[in-house]
């Protein structure tokens, strides 16, 4: 990869702070750079996809070592800083993924399973508008009266309002 040099004046105490990580990191001055600027570019970019929230959590000392040293070895054999942010998304993104498909398959092999037993899918007929319910369906019961009707003697006339007010 072609490189080019920049240089900038920045406050002391600026200066110190970044001195100071890049020591503790064992990095270099223009990976250190390189990786803020890589941020910058992100975080804008990541701004214009919408609002982001804020996910925190805290982890075992043992876990948050073995991370660090993860993402060590990441820079020596990529040649390029990972940053715990862009680890973590990166695993649930990937969780989130695998997840989605797995999801899928289940649905997808509950719904062999059931056209096998002979069931319906539990999906609302395409020729029933939403909240009508398909002509002649007595809503699954079979005991008299059961759809809200009185059981009638033939010939006795619907029970109406107009009916009611003669009574």
């Amino acid at each position: 990869m072609e490189t080019k040099g920049m240089t900038c004046k920045i406050p002391l105490d600026l200066h110190n702070r970044i001195s100071e990580e890049i020591r503790e990191t064992e990095s270099t001055m223009s990976k250190f750079i390189e990786m803020i600027i890589r941020e910058h570019y992100e975080r804008g970019a990541e701004k214009g996809m919408g609002k982001n929230r804020t996910l925190a959590f805290q982890v075992s000392e043992e876990l948050f070592q073995r991370v660090k040293e993860y993402l060590e070895r990441y820079e020596l054999v990529y040649g390029r800083r990972l940053t715990q942010r862009e680890f973590i998304i990166g695993l649930i993104e990937q969780a989130l993924e695998e997840a989605e498909e797995e999801f899928e398959a289940a649905r997808a092999a509950g719904q062999e399973e059931q056209a096998a037993n002979g069931w319906e899918s539990g999906e609302p007929d395409e020729d029933t508008p939403d909240g009508e319910e398909p002509e002649n369906w007595d809503g699954g019961n079979d005991t008299p009266g059961a759809s809200g009707e009185e059981d009638r003697d033939e010939g006795a006339e619907p029970n109406t309002a107009e009916n009611q007010e003669e009574a």
